[in-house]
């Protein structure tokens, strides 16, 4: 049996930064790692190095010429193309560098868990998902959730499922393993008709022997804390019952919340923890115990990030934080230090009672609908019946 948790972390990581206006401000990495700390989470927890992915290993995923575009980026003009240069993706200084060592160090969490090292893995940094073979999207550069996955195949795991709670579609970690059965992607997201990137729709289910391993939920503006989490319970336990990885790899952003600026979905810091918590029993229902936890998208980057993370923190480490909490005197004068006049929040919680009403075959709601929809697209392939709320 391995440790219980590597968590992977330098802050090195933080120079992956996209301009001091653009939402994807690694301030939000800071605050939650000092969050982390000042609750004596990390007390007596080794922090592992990242290095930059190898370049075989980014080659997996992305092509040789849209990475040779990364690397010249920074020297060349503005119309480099492959998605670089644009008000989502803007060109920094050392792209390639930092965008491979936020690979790297997903990597490094996958090889913990390969080795036996540890059950668990977490790099926050990680989980930028949007990122295709040959060019940027959303934010992203290298997408290190597919080259972790990619990696662990390549050591030999047979099965990985892979479980996206952000608010956008997981579309560029479906795209790079929509044929390959080895790999199961399940996406909990803001409907592609009111959201970026447009994907993710039920009928997206995986091609040719892979029919049946690409399973995508996208739910109605507004879907709050239960509805959320009614449709999460509705489909995912059943599709990966039926799967059996042998990893679970989780893209875990927050930007779900109702805070979030640059999306719709009503969800609470409760909601999330709660999602947290459902997500370690997953792991260890159906994975072995074996669980890469990665970051993704948020954009409250005080108020919500930083809880939501710590959250993610704690259930990894088996120390799950009480909601009522009091957030320490230290992080919110820190965090006050940083933010331009952002009030911070005093405690763990949004004082949100996250329970929900199980799903029982009834279409009540957009959220049923929603529900029903997924099953009905991507059971039958599994061997299960999208009626019966027993499966």
């Amino acid at each position: 049996m391995g440790s219980q948790l590597a968590v992977v972390w330098d802050e090195s990581v933080l120079q992956y930064d996209l301009g001091g206006h653009h939402p994807l401000h690694p301030i939000r990495l800071d605050l939650t790692m000092r969050l982390a700390d000042s609750l004596g989470l990390l007390d007596g927890v080794e922090m592992l190095k990242p290095e930059p992915a190898a370049e075989e290993d980014l080659l997996r995923v992305h092509t040789a010429e849209y990475m040779a575009a990364v690397r010249a980026a920074p020297y060349s003009g503005w119309d480099v193309g492959h998605g670089l240069g644009t008000d989502d993706n803007p060109i920094f200084d050392r792209m390639h560098e930092a965008s491979a060592l936020v690979a790297g160090a997903s990597v490094k969490a996958a090889e913990q868990i390969v080795t036996g090292q540890a059950d668990r893995a977490v790099n926050i940094a990680g989980g930028l998902h949007h990122a295709m073979a040959d060019h940027a999207a959303g934010f992203c550069v290298y997408n290190d959730c597919s080259v972790a996955i990619s990696w662990m195949l390549q050591q030999g795991v047979e099965r990985i499922a892979y479980l996206d709670v952000d608010v956008h579609h997981g579309d560029g970690v479906q795209k790079a393993f929509y044929d390959d059965p080895r790999v199961m992607t399940i996406s909990l997201h803001q409907h592609p008709v009111t959201l970026w990137p447009g994907t993710g729709f039920p009928t997206e289910v995986g091609g040719g022997s892979a029919d049946g391993t690409a399973v995508n939920i996208p739910l109605p503006p507004g879907t709050g804390d239960a509805d959320w989490r009614r449709a999460f319970h509705a489909v995912v336990p059943s599709v990966l019952e039926q799967f059996r990885p042998q990893v679970l790899v989780t893209q875990c952003g927050a930007d779900a919340h109702r805070d979030d600026p640059l999306a719709d979905l009503s969800l609470t810091v409760d909601g999330q923890r709660a999602t947290y918590q459902n997500l370690r029993e997953l792991a260890e229902n159906y994975a072995g115990g074996k669980w890469l936890a990665l970051g993704g998208g948020g954009y409250s980057l005080f108020r919500v990030v930083p809880r939501a993370w710590t959250h993610l923190l704690a259930t990894l480490l088996n120390q799950d934080i009480a909601p009522e909490t009091t957030i320490p005197e230290d992080w919110i004068a820190y965090a006050v230090r940083r933010s331009q006049n952002v009030p911070m929040p005093t405690s763990m919680s949004d004082g949100a009672d996250p329970s929900f009403e199980p799903w029982t075959g009834v279409t009540a709601s957009a959220v049923d609908t929603a529900i029903r929809d997924a099953r009905h697209a991507v059971f039958p392939l599994l061997g299960l019946d999208p009626a019966d709320s027993r499966d």
